[in-house]
């Protein structure tokens, strides 16, 4: 059994939403069952518990990264259940997301409290792939109607994509996935990207995106 595991981040408004139906479409296309971990963040946020509602920035990320941590082991126990030979599992954001939220003694108390290493917590991702904000490339694509959780403007959007970027830069298989003018060649480019890194065909693969394609 090959059970890969892969984190889909970046900036607000980069394409998550988009890329879990391609992802979705063009893996499965080509032989892999494909597990998606939804975004944790916006998942507590929509629910009621955010930083401004917990006691503090810091109680609500120990919320978030445990949130986080148990969800993914769930998946990976589940995985390791499924008659397929090939498993995708798909993380939409990740542990390191929360880093970018948090001052480094605020980041260093929550691994500690979980028993967690950086390290460890990194390369437990096989690969990362990072899509830049739309308010960096096409900032007229910027928009906060597709996330209720959403509420960075557009400088504010920058600076984050950035800074998401720095907590992921360890991790040795991190790739960025620029915006551009035409969004399904932006998706393209992910999908290629993922291809790439799983081994799969390029043949495979294009066949499987003309198919979404032209849906």
């Amino acid at each position: 059994m090959e059970i890969k595991k892969i984190v889909i981040t970046g900036g607000p408004c980069g394409g998550k939403s988009t890329a879990m139906r391609w992802i979705s479409h063009v893996f499965t296309e080509v032989g892999y069952k494909v597990l998606f971990v939804s975004e944790t963040a916006t998942e507590l946020i929509t629910g009621g518990v955010a930083p401004w509602t917990c006691g503090s920035n810091l109680e609500y990320q120990k919320c978030q990264v445990s949130l986080q941590m148990f969800k993914e082991k769930i998946y990976e126990q589940a995985a390791r259940t499924m008659p397929q030979e090939k498993i995708l599992i798909v993380c939409d954001r990740a542990a390191l997301d929360n880093k970018a939220y948090m001052t480094d003694e605020e980041y260093r108390i929550v691994l500690d409290g979980l028993g967690l290493e950086e390290k460890s917590v990194i390369l437990s991702y096989d690969a990362v792939f990072h899509l830049v904000t739309a308010a960096k490339d096409t900032v007229r694509f910027y928009t906060f109607e597709n996330n209720q959780a959403r509420y960075e403007n557009v400088e504010e959007a920058v600076a984050l994509d950035e800074r998401i970027w720095q907590c992921w830069s360890p991790h040795p298989h991190h790739r960025r996935i620029p915006g551009q003018e035409d969004f399904a060649e932006k998706m393209r480019l992910l999908v290629g990207e993922i291809a790439a890194f799983l081994g799969v065909s390029v043949e495979m693969a294009e066949k499987a995106i003309v198919d979404i394609t032209e849906e």
